[in-house]
């Protein structure tokens, strides 16, 4: 999968953009970008330096800061190299920035909360360098049935956005992206931290950016241990009644413990593989029947004992 290259970045064939070729020192080469990962696995790519060489340069601008290409910087200095290819382009920062945060998008794997922030800083970048262009739609209104599907109709339509030539890269959908900008450009801080420290999912995370930031870090503590029905309504009670009114909703929800939440998908499919397997009548006999028995004889006595200790008789 490629990424964009500097020309068509600008909306112009990559042959038309100004790069030079050339050798240089990776002592003379500046890691200054803050997208830039040179501190990941390259273990297979310096094999296949090692055996075919570098194929494609690095890409660096005017003063050696590198640009993309960081892991290719690091599997050569880790073989011993002293100089590297590279290709140099003379672009204004705002591109020469794009062409770092898409090196990232399409070339390295990024956790949630890095993907979201690329993104959306991607969207920035590209929306002022093409104020033409369609704009992702921040905005975080309640849509009707109609709006919906005229919004759904606009994005099939959509090709020139952030989002459109976004998804055409990186095979993600233009739904996707647009959800993980908002989820960056709408999330205040105290989200952003409770995201990257577990507390929140991306789900809830989609529910709590419909408030204001500085309400956001009110209702946060009020909702971190919800699930996301319960979730929804606290928020919803944030935007009629403010604080007040999410804090008296949260006091209404019943906590579901966290042991309950979790076995609710995987009894359901145990329960629609069981129904099968005895419409079926599908015998196995193999290896891992023991096993298998094993399993299922340890789970009809917990569910036993469960029901019993629940009090239920029927």
């Amino acid at each position: 999968m490629g990424g964009f290259t500097a020309g068509s970045l600008q909306g112009t064939p990559s042959t038309a953009t100004p790069v030079k070729v050339a050798a240089r020192k990776l002592s003379e080469i500046k890691l200054n970008s803050e997208y830039l990962r040179v501190n990941t696995d390259v273990s297979t790519l310096k094999k296949s330096v090692e055996s075919v060489g570098l194929i494609n340069p690095v890409t660096i601008n005017e003063e050696g800061e590198l640009l993309a290409g960081a892991r290719r910087y690091q599997a050569v200095s880790e073989l011993g190299w002293e100089e590297i290819p590279v290709q140099i382009v003379d672009r204004d920062k705002l591109v020469q920035e794009l062409i770092s945060i898409d090196e990232n998008l399409v070339r390295a794997p990024l956790n949630s909360l890095e993907l979201e922030k690329c993104l959306n800083r991607g969207r920035e970048i590209y929306e002022s360098l093409h104020p033409d262009r369609n704009k992702v739609d921040l905005s975080q209104e309640e849509l009707t049935g109609e709006e919906k599907m005229q919004q759904k109709e606009q994005e099939e339509q959509d090709e020139d956005s952030f989002a459109a030539i976004t998804a055409e890269k990186t095979g993600l959908s233009k739904s996707v992206i647009k959800g993980a900008i908002k989820r960056d450009a709408l999330a205040s801080e105290a989200v952003k931290k409770a995201r990257g420290d577990g507390e929140l999912n991306a789900t809830q995370t989609n529910e709590i950016i419909k408030l204001e930031k500085e309400t956001q870090g009110q209702v946060l503590p009020l909702i971190a241990d919800k699930t996301v029905k319960d979730a929804k309504r606290i928020i919803a009670a944030a935007k009629i009644g403010g604080l007040e009114a999410a804090v008296e909703e949260s006091e209404k929800v019943v906590p579901l413990p966290r042991e309950y939440s979790q076995i609710i998908s995987p009894v359901k499919r145990v329960n629609k593989n069981i129904s099968r397997i005895l419409v079926e009548e599908l015998r196995y006999e193999g290896p891992e029947q023991r096993k298998i028995n094993n399993e299922l004889i340890t789970l009809r006595n917990n569910l036993v004992q469960y029901f019993e200790m629940m009090g239920v008789t029927d």
